[in-house]
């Protein structure tokens, strides 16, 4: 299993176009084939700040899903409304005190 962390600071004026977006998006990207699921979390003191936190079954499923239509759809629409480069990783998580 691959993690998926996504950090995208937004526009100030254009958060609420972003997280309205996000509404119809959401479970399209949850549910894609290979994605076990997907977090979306903001930043408690600076609220432009937004992290995707999604778990993919493989290296491929998540470069399915970069190279798929929706994600052709998505990542160019709120790209604009970003106020710096998009920061993103891929991890092997080492120990999960969650489960």
């Amino acid at each position: 299993m691959l993690t998926r962390i996504v950090k995208i600071t937004f526009q100030e004026d254009k958060l609420a176009d972003f997280f309205a977006h996000f509404e119809g998006v959401k479970w399209k990207v949850a549910s894609f084939p290979g994605c076990q699921g997907m977090k979306l979390m903001k930043d408690i003191k600076n609220p432009c700040i937004v992290i995707t936190y999604s778990q993919w079954e493989s290296e491929e499923a998540l470069n399915n899903y970069r190279d798929s239509e929706l994600f052709g759809e998505l990542w160019p629409k709120i790209k604009p409304w970003f106020a710096e480069k998009a920061e993103a990783w891929s991890v092997d998580v080492q120990f999960d005190g969650f489960q």
